[in-house]
């Protein structure tokens, strides 16, 4: 694949064939093009265009005002149709991700394609001298987020992961930097229980995002690059069913709703727990077995331990029977509990939060980050350690039983079953 650009003409004939784009832009989004540096406007090129791709990450270049989405880059002619007509003036359309990095005048890629990409693409972004706003999850698996994490520190990029939940997040249950505070303040007490389940409100998306077990083969069409779309992930016949919105029902491309909830849901609770820089060492898992090798399917329950005590609970409510009460508490230690819509029990365990200094303002990637070359609140760092909350609670759906796992080395001690899914090979030429 060495074309550099698509014709204007070809992708809006093309267009009218390709599904409707969503128009809600996240509001962190729209807020981030108003800054300007002192020298130019900051400049992005995005990497996937699909759903989310489109409906978060493009841009429309205003009229008599300089072109921010100077690139869009897909696989797919018709969502690259899509984003074309999207951004409209000042922009290029590419089908290959290296074309884009090779632009000297970008100054930012966002990463929108399907996760099995994320962690190479981000890598070679720094490689190339870009600041990188990735979607969630992070990576596809472990080892690939330590790796991104040395790219970036070695090429001095700025990074954030696409969930701004540890920023202001989590509101229907009493918002992430309050929780912080109230969690390290010692109110509670010690070991706390966070509980995320569907009950609260937490959508887990598990039937949605099932896989197909053995599906039927099928022609790629014309449109899409199939070879492409797969890049890394191992060669498996086309189906319509594993790429596109679907491909999260598949393990060589995602793990089911948990990898795509479970940033937004668990990195804020990594920041109010203080545990951005640690993992838990015991995950249990209630799930159908067998699991099939393929198919991502459903789970029930995820309990997840860290060593101090502090404890994750996780229930999806689509299989099995839950366990925690729809009035349990989201927080909860030996001195008091911390409830959906700011509930306390005691009362006012959050007026007390007055005496305690405040938590340092997270930094903000576009603006602040980019501009002063500092940490974003989402950086790689943490970014990483949420992920591997997910990654962890998969491999113990995969493998049936309870795990033990190290923070320091980010391995499962003696149990090679389980570190195989730490370190995927990829599918050649592509390699970390």
């Amino acid at each position: 694949m060495t074309e550099k650009t698509i014709s204007r003409r070809r992708l809006l004939g093309a267009s009218l064939k390709a599904a409707a784009t969503f128009t809600i832009v996240p509001r962190y989004v729209l807020g981030s093009a108003s800054y300007i540096p002192p020298s130019e406007n900051i400049t992005r090129g995005v990497i996937g265009t699909g759903s989310m791709g489109i409906g978060a990450h493009v841009f429309e270049n205003k009229p008599g005002k300089a072109p921010l989405t100077l690139a869009v880059c897909d696989v797919d002619e018709n969502h690259l149709a899509e984003a074309m007509r999207k951004a409209a003036r000042g922009c290029d359309a590419y089908r290959d991700f290296r074309r884009v990095l090779e632009r000297k005048d970008i100054d930012v890629i966002h990463v929108a394609t399907p996760p099995h990409w994320h962690a190479l693409i981000t890598i070679a972004a720094a490689q190339a001298g870009k600041d990188v706003l990735c979607e969630k999850p992070m990576h596809r698996f472990i080892r690939e987020g330590q790796a991104v994490i040395d790219a970036l520190n070695r090429y001095g990029r700025v990074f954030q992961i696409g969930t701004y939940n540890r920023f202001g997040g989590f509101e229907h249950v009493g918002w992430s930097p309050r929780l912080r505070k109230i969690c390290r303040s010692g109110i509670l007490g010690k070991p706390l229980t966070v509980r995320i389940t569907g009950a609260m409100g937490f959508e887990w998306k598990v039937q949605r995002h099932s896989g197909i077990p053995n599906p039927t083969l099928e022609a790629a069409p014309k449109e899409l690059d199939y070879n492409m779309w797969l890049g890394p992930a191992p060669w498996k016949p086309y189906h319509r069913h594993r790429v596109h919105g679907s491909f999260r029902g598949y393990w060589d491309y995602d793990g089911g709703g948990l990898t795509d909830m479970g940033q937004h849901f668990l990195d804020p609770v990594q920041y109010f727990l203080d545990k951005d820089h640690t993992s838990p060492v015991e995950i249990e898992a209630e799930a159908p077995w067998p699991v099939h090798p393929d198919a991502v399917g459903v789970w029930g329950r995820i309990v997840m331990k860290y060593e101090d005590g502090d404890t994750i609970i996780l229930e999806s409510g689509e299989w099995g029977t839950p366990r925690e009460a729809p009035d349990a508490p989201l927080i909860e230690g030996p001195k008091g509990r911390i409830y959906p819509q700011n509930r306390t029990d005691p009362p006012g365990l959050f007026e007390l939060l007055d005496k305690f200094p405040e938590e340092p303002r997270l930094i903000p990637f576009y603006n602040q980050a980019i501009k002063e070359r500092k940490q974003a609140g989402g950086n790689a760092e943490v970014s990483h350690r949420s992920t591997i909350l997910l990654h962890i609670a998969n491999i113990a759906i995969r493998t049936g039983r309870k795990l033990r796992f190290d923070p320091i080395t980010q391995t499962f001690p003696g149990d090679d079953e389980a570190n195989r899914l730490i370190d995927v090979p990829m599918r050649a030429p592509w390699h970390l």
